[in-house]
């Protein structure tokens, strides 16, 4: 729960998954680009996710660049492990698209992705409601 308390809230149900997971095959299909799972080179254990997606969120001001989001389960935070995966998403984004600007939605109390974002080039730019949660958008150029 102390992931999800910053993401939907509540765990995910089963259609929610199947919904999700077809979402992430399709960015791919269709705009080139998706998530990725992280794993751990050892065991090959889930450690989370990391990626980028076209939302079409419903929030002011509308997201009209590429979004990148990122997750990892509770044991594998605070390793550096998600710094890693996103400064790697960013430099095959950018060798993929070219230097675009990439856009971040983060809850304002999830003090650990601020701070990741930040060190990775994401500055503040709006604050926006999104589901009846506050929000951070942030930007930067991949």
């Amino acid at each position: 729960m102390r992931v999800l308390k910053h993401l939907s809230g509540k765990p995910n149900t089963r259609e929610e998954v199947w919904q999700r997971l077809l979402r992430y095959a399709g960015m791919w299909h269709l705009l080139g680009f998706g998530f990725w799972i992280v794993r751990d080179r050892a065991t090959g254990r889930f450690l989370g996710e990391i990626g980028f997606l076209d939302g079409c969120r419903d929030l002011e001001p509308a997201i009209t660049d590429t979004e990148m989001g990122w997750s990892l389960v509770p044991e594998a935070q605070g390793q550096g492990l998600a710094g890693e995966a996103v400064r790697a998403g960013l430099s095959w984004y950018a060798a993929r698209f070219g230097h675009q600007r990439i856009v971040c939605l983060i809850h304002p109390d999830n003090a650990a992705s601020l701070r990741l974002a930040d060190r990775c080039g994401f500055r503040e730019y709006a604050r926006t409601t999104y589901k009846e949660q506050p929000g951070v958008l942030l930007a930067r150029v991949a």
